[in-house]
């Protein structure tokens, strides 16, 4: 018998990728053949899966981009996209077809929908975004990564946790060093594409910190590329050590490393530092308009594991008076760092494998 397919369907952004590539690592050791199915954007984000996988690079569009003719040429872009998809799925069908947002995923969604093929979602956040939100009612299992999860009504859904890239589960609660009289880290991620309030209030925050605690301090901040040169600037001003970078590949050698992160609370960087078990001071994206990067957070933050700071009170005063706290309390840190532990899921992409098989056994 040849082995089952599993297309995973992404759209192309980290907080869609890095869960789709744990999956596909999971599957690939159970024996299954993984397709990955986006488009030219996704493709670029798709550097770190195993080459076991085939990328398929379909046109895909959507009618939120700004301007009349991306409106316009939306719909025969996704329609070209599905086409597509229709074509590959009848050479070579799948017997699975697991979605993870983004409209990159319209596609081959839409072509599982028409052929009847077995598939579900994977919802990453506490809310669902527009694509998974579309096929709700539309496929066999809705897995979700963040609990509870805001679920259209009369729809179940199914917590299995975020997927963890194994380099991350190689990394899952390893032992936490607390904050003292020696050298520290403090990592500074901004979701894949950086964030550029981070780089603006981040520097100019730590810059207030007491000479001893600032001079201890060995910053990674992943900053956007145009705002890479006032970020180093802005560090060797406050002569802070720091390692600037547009992209960090060892992101889980360096969130193990830390005393503190200070990060964006998308769904893949969450439930990282949850698996790891690591303080964090968590800045939500305010003009996610469902709300959801202040849903990830939540469970964070009740249990104690996080500081919220909403983008209308993260300034630099309030920042640095927060890290003082944390980084001149050990026993605070600590426990913030062993709440966040006792909410990972480090074995979410083995519960999504197992999700798909049931599925794919239908």
């Amino acid at each position: 018998m040849s082995q089952p397919l599993l297309v995973i369907a992404a759209g192309g952004t980290g907080g869609h990728m890095f869960p789709a590539q744990a999956l596909a690592e999971v599957m690939l050791d159970r024996g299954w053949r993984v397709d990955l199915s986006t488009d030219a954007r996704g493709a670029r984000y798709a550097d770190n899966f195993p080459p076991a996988v085939r990328r398929r690079v379909v046109a895909a569009g959507t009618t939120q981009r700004v301007g009349i003719a991306p409106k316009i040429q939306a719909p025969f872009q996704i329609a070209g996209g599905v086409a597509a998809a229709l074509w590959q799925f009848r050479k070579d069908r799948p017997a699975c077809v697991a979605g993870f947002g983004g409209y990159p995923a319209f596609p081959a969604l839409a072509a599982a929908w028409m052929m009847k093929l077995p598939r579900l979602i994977h919802e990453q956040n506490g809310v669902l975004g527009r694509v998974n939100e579309i096929f709700a009612t539309r496929v066999d299992a809705l897995a979700c990564g963040t609990w509870p999860t805001e679920l259209p009504e009369g729809v179940s859904g199914i917590h299995t946790g975020n997927p963890l890239r194994a380099s991350v589960l190689e990394r899952a609660a390893y032992q936490y060093t607390p904050p003292g009289d020696w050298p520290m880290d403090v990592l500074v991620i901004g979701g894949s594409q950086g964030a550029s309030i981070l780089s603006d209030v981040v520097p100019a925050g730590l810059a207030t910190l007491p000479d001893d605690l600032r001079h201890r301090l060995t910053v990674a901040h992943h900053a956007r590329e145009a705002d890479h040169a006032a970020v180093v600037q802005a560090y060797a001003n406050a002569d802070i050590r720091a390692d600037v970078q547009p992209f960090f590949h060892d992101v889980a050698d360096r969130m193990m490393r830390a005393q503190l992160i200070i990060s964006r609370s998308g769904a893949s960087s969450v439930a990282d530092i949850a698996a790891i078990g690591r303080p964090s001071i968590l800045v939500p994206l305010k003009i996610a308009k469902r709300g959801e990067q202040e849903a990830n957070a939540k469970g964070l933050v009740e249990q104690g594991a996080a500081i919220m700071l909403r983008e209308d009170e993260f300034d630099p005063d309030t920042l640095a008076s927060v890290v003082q706290d944390v980084l001149t309390t050990p026993d605070l840190a600590e426990r913030m760092a062993m709440s966040a532990l006792s909410l990972g899921i480090p074995d979410a992409a083995e519960k999504l494998a197992d999700l798909v098989a049931r599925v794919a056994a239908r």
